[in-house]
Parts: C-alpha cells; sequence; structure tokens
C-alpha cells in the first residue's frame, strides 16, 4: 500500500531578482496556504526553500489520480504561476515520486510560517 503521492515543483533561483527570498515568503504565508488547505485530495504540501538557490513546492496526495488531475491543471500554465512570475523563470523540474511511509514524530506537524517569516 502506497503511503500517498508525491510531486515536486521546482524553480531556480540563480539569477533571480533581488528579494525574491522574502517576497515567496511573504506570497505563500500571506496567500498561498490559505489556498492549499482547501484543495482536494491534498494531504499536505510543504514549501522548501535555499535561498539564492531554488524554491519548491513539495506536495502529497491522497491518490495517483488526484496528483495527475493537479498536475494536469498546473503544468500548462506553469510559466504564469505566481512563483514563476516572482521568480522570473518557469519550474525547472516538475517530478512525481512515491511516498514509502509517513512518521509523525512527537512534534506533530504545525501548519503556518517557518522561522524566516515574522
Amino acid at each position: 500500500m502506497n503511503a500517498g503521492y508525491g510531486l515536486t515543483v521546482r524553480w531556480s533561483l540563480e539569477g533571480a531578482p533581488e528579494g525574491v527570498a522574502e517576497q515567496l515568503r511573504e506570497y505563500v504565508v500571506g496567500t498561498s496556504i490559505a489556498r492549499f488547505m482547501f484543495l482536494d485530495g491534498l494531504a499536505f504540501k510543504v514549501w522548501r526553500m535555499r535561498e539564492g538557490e531554488w524554491f519548491e513546492g513539495t506536495y502529497v496526495f491522497d491518490s495517483e489520480e488526484e496528483r495527475r488531475g493537479f498536475r494536469a491543471d498546473f503544468e500548462p500554465g506553469a510559466a504564469e504561476a505566481p512563483g514563476s512570475e516572482m521568480i522570473g523563470s518557469s519550474p525547472t523540474l516538475i517530478e512525481e515520486w512515491e511516498v514509502v511511509a509517513i512518521a509523525e514524530g512527537p512534534a506533530s506537524f504545525r501548519r503556518g510560517a517557518g522561522p524566516a517569516v515574522s
């Protein structure tokens, strides 16, 4: 039994405009979190960034069909996605992967902004 159906969407931040990391943080916390909290079939999404290197959305869906549907909706307009517009380029990677297992530790999952957002 599969624990989930993953999808990674990654942008390169090399050559991106100055201040884009802060702009991405503000967008994710101010707009994007709320959008994805109610996306049917999404188990969870994590936004990851290595400032100056890459920014990525990491998704886990409940079914392969839900992942396929999301990707089919996202990919044709990826160049116009908010992240692409802020960064100034399309994603460099859109990749599906298998979630073998998920272990939730005693601290459990937390919603909301990371340490770099006040």
